[in-house]
């Protein structure tokens, strides 16, 4: 591909990719992405403004879907540009720049996402293993603090991934294989050794998403510890239904994580599509379903929206 040089400065454009060989459906397969991402944006808007507008769920439980609801949102915005930009108006060139940023929001918000989730599980930890105290361990200023310590670690992690691209000359093809920029795909396009970049991104899994997981099963392995230990099974049932909704949250995040996992390190030999259809369900499904799944699962936010959506229906003046 074509790459512009300055006399002071190296600029190259990296070309992404949509589905190749289907360029002339383009128009016709942005009508589900398009789906996806507007149920993505009113699902998450719909949580947030709920929360935020309603005094009794004014909880940390609810703190804790809000910030979920809040990454979630910035995920799907993140990758929309570049994604509907192919789409509809065939833009597939993308400069370092504009890259390198994408790049670090997406991983970025990846990790916070894993850090909520484990906030969630602590949440719920407290909330059956020790509930009388509940209120006191989960402060407003202490849930702030987790929440800007997820943002901050994450931050901070991600940060030196555009650096380490950034030193690269990159004289191989500069065709990405997906419709947005990732640093697994960008680095194998660079000239020279790349064995930093790797050992640095398996340390940030490992010490993000590796450590999160392992916690969150501790925490889990805890509170069924607890609730065996309850003395009806209304009460065991009535615990474990208070952990379904993150339990399907935390599914939706991991398992396609691993599946993309899985495709990269062994799926060689699978068609492309297939590689391509697993990193948009890796990062559109969780965002999609997760509004979806606390609508339904949890009673106070499906009753919140009922009467939200009741009352633009019939207007208070007509009651």
């Amino acid at each position: 591909m074509v790459i512009i040089y300055n006399s002071s400065l190296q600029k190259a454009t990296f070309i992404l990719t949509g589905f190749q060989g289907l360029e002339q459906l383009h128009g016709w397969i942005s009508i589900p992405f398009c789906s996806i991402y507007l149920t993505v944006i009113l699902g998450n808007l719909t949580i947030l403004h709920v929360i935020r507008t309603d005094a009794t769920l004014h909880e940390p439980m609810y703190y804790f879907l809000a910030m979920l609801a809040l990454t979630d949102l910035g995920l799907c915005l993140s990758t929309l540009p570049t994604v509907l930009g192919i789409f509809w108006f065939d833009a597939r060139e993308i400069g370092i720049p504009a890259c390198f940023t994408q790049l670090f929001f997406i991983h970025t918000l990846s990790l916070v996402e894993s850090s909520v989730l484990l906030s969630m599980s602590f949440d719920r930890y407290v909330a059956i293993c020790n509930p009388l105290r509940y209120s006191t361990i989960l402060t407003p200023r202490r849930i702030v603090k987790m929440g800007l310590s997820s943002l901050l670690r994450s931050a901070l992690l991600i940060l030196p991934l555009p650096f380490l691209l950034k030193r690269f000359h990159y004289c191989r093809s500069h065709v990405l294989a997906h419709a947005y920029c990732l640093h697994l795909e960008i680095m194998k396009l660079a000239c020279s050794s790349i064995i930093v970049n790797h050992i640095y991104g398996l340390f940030v899994v490992a010490c993000t998403v590796g450590v999160d997981s392992l916690l969150i099963f501790l925490s889990y392995t805890l509170i069924l510890h607890a609730v065996l230990g309850k003395a009806s099974r209304q009460e065991r049932l009535r615990a474990l239904n208070t952990c379904i909704s993150h339990i399907c949250a935390v599914l939706l995040f991991y398992i396609p994580m691993i599946g993309l996992s899985l495709v990269h390190r062994f799926g060689e030999h699978l068609p492309r599509i297939v590689h391509l259809l697993m990193s948009y369900v890796y990062l559109l499904i969780p965002p999609l379903m997760n509004p979806i799944v606390y609508s339904i699962k949890t009673k106070q936010i499906r009753q919140r929206i009922i009467k939200k959506f009741e009352f633009v229906k019939f207007p208070r003046c007509f009651q």
